[in-house]
């Protein structure tokens, strides 16, 4: 699962649009630059997934949102209904934010139980990401964020949320990687902002970049959005 083609950047963006003040018009042109650039997802928040859907009908483009997010303190109920009610409405992937006070009380049977929830919602109908919060981990939390991540069933491990302390780093994304092997896609998110991030990010492993900065990456340009 290792991007080769390091030249065919826009393929592997998650175009992201996921602030709080949000418009409907901002969603469209979110989805219009996906569709312009061949991006390889919108993701948004689940209250806009079923009018990124209807915007995006008949194009390779996915739609992606994210569940329990930003904190990932919801409970592993509410988080299944919510992937659920997002696949519902359109969805095509979805970005989970672990239990993270579990993980890091070493309570790793809470935190398999609430990555399943969605995974096991999701399976067959949506690709699932486990965002593992990268800023707020040490290295050893990381890795079995990620080893819990893969035996819970997920499609891909993915660094950060964006709106913790930190974001992706090339050092993150080659510790995942090589904790969750070729099989598993790794998703680098916040922070990455030019075209060399984004490069950076893939030589380090990355299959996946979640940015709001598609547009310009793939362009050589450098934003100075935090996402």
């Amino acid at each position: 699962m290792i991007v080769d083609n390091l030249g065919n950047i826009a393929k592997t963006i998650d175009h992201t649009l996921l602030k709080a003040d949000a418009t409907k018009a901002e969603v469209e042109t979110l989805c219009q630059e996906a569709k312009e650039y061949g991006f390889a997802s919108v993701c948004v928040n689940p209250t806009w997934v079923a009018f990124a859907y209807e915007q995006l009908k008949g194009t390779e483009v996915k739609v992606c949102t994210v569940i329990g997010f930003p904190l990932g303190a919801t409970t592993a109920e509410v988080k299944a209904f919510e992937t659920k009610n997002a696949i519902e409405n359109g969805a095509q992937e979805v970005d989970m934010v672990i239990n993270i006070g579990a993980l890091k009380d070493g309570d790793y049977e809470t935190v398999q139980k609430d990555i399943q929830a969605v995974t096991a919602s999701a399976k067959g109908k949506a690709l699932s990401k486990v965002i593992i919060e990268t800023s707020l981990l040490n290295d050893e939390e990381k890795r079995k964020a990620c080893e819990i991540a893969v035996s819970a069933g997920t499609d891909y491990v993915k660094t950060s949320t964006g709106f913790s302390t930190g974001g992706a780093t090339e050092a993150d994304v080659r510790l995942m990687r090589n904790t969750v092997g070729q099989d598993i896609g790794v998703k680098a998110s916040g922070g990455v902002r030019s075209q060399e991030d984004a490069l950076t990010m893939i030589k380090a492993g990355a299959t996946r970049i979640g940015a709001s900065s598609g547009v310009k990456i793939v362009q050589g340009l450098k934003s100075d959005s935090d996402y």
